[in-house]
């Protein structure tokens, strides 16, 4: 299967890093490549892609999902998540190849349903990427992660504490079994927030970029 979605960037040419952008259950790519202008400004030799996930929304007549939300035991999430990987791996595959890029100069900034694809995946991916930004998401398949990681990226995860989706709970699930997995991990709680990314947030996120890229040299 292959991923599209809308595009962005670079600034200035060659292409130096590649972020790619992860939406949640129900939106598309149009939904966080909006957030590339700004990043832009600060990274001016990133490009930036933002796929449809690669399942039309089960339970809207807009929009996709990376897997279904319709069975929530956390056994059909896992099985879900697991689909949508390869799906995943292989557009990171291509667009790296396309700007002749490697992991080395990746970043993922997912939202929700999408951090939690980021997560899954590219802790499991063969190199490591730069580093994987997480808003208001959750951390699947922890139960094998010791067994099944492969990569251990640097990791921001940001989450308003009156998060009415995804529950605030899941920022302390992940940011302990990453930690316990020797994943170097970055947190945030945002007061007051629900389910969003929000001004400071996204600043947090932006930084977190500029310092995970300096430090892979890309």
């Amino acid at each position: 299967m292959t991923l599209s979605g809308p595009v962005f960037g670079p600034f200035r040419a060659p292409a130096k890093q590649l972020v790619v952008f992860l939406h949640g259950v129900g939106a598309d790519g149009d939904d966080l490549i909006g957030l590339a202008p700004e990043i832009g400004e600060i990274l001016p030799h990133a490009a930036f892609c933002s796929p449809n996930a690669p399942e039309r929304c089960d339970f809207s007549p807009m929009g996709f999902q990376w897997f279904s939300l319709s069975d929530r035991r956390p056994e059909a999430l896992l099985d879900g998540v697991k689909r949508a990987a390869p799906v995943l791996n292989n557009f990171v595959d291509t667009e790296l190849g396309r700007f002749g890029l490697d992991d080395r100069a990746l970043a993922i900034i997912g939202f929700s349903q999408g951090t939690m694809t980021a997560l899954y995946t590219m802790l499991r991916r063969k190199n490591p990427c730069a580093g994987i930004v997480g808003y208001s998401g959750a951390l699947l398949g922890a139960e094998s992660l010791s067994r099944e990681i492969a990569a251990r990226p640097p990791v921001l995860l940001v989450h308003g504490d009156q998060d009415p989706v995804v529950p605030y709970q899941a920022l302390s699930h992940a940011v302990a079994v990453l930690s316990a997995n020797a994943v170097p991990v970055e947190s945030h709680t945002r007061p007051g927030l629900g389910h969003g990314i929000d001004g400071p947030g996204f600043a947090l996120g932006v930084r977190f970029l500029q310092k995970v890229f300096a430090s892979a040299g890309s």
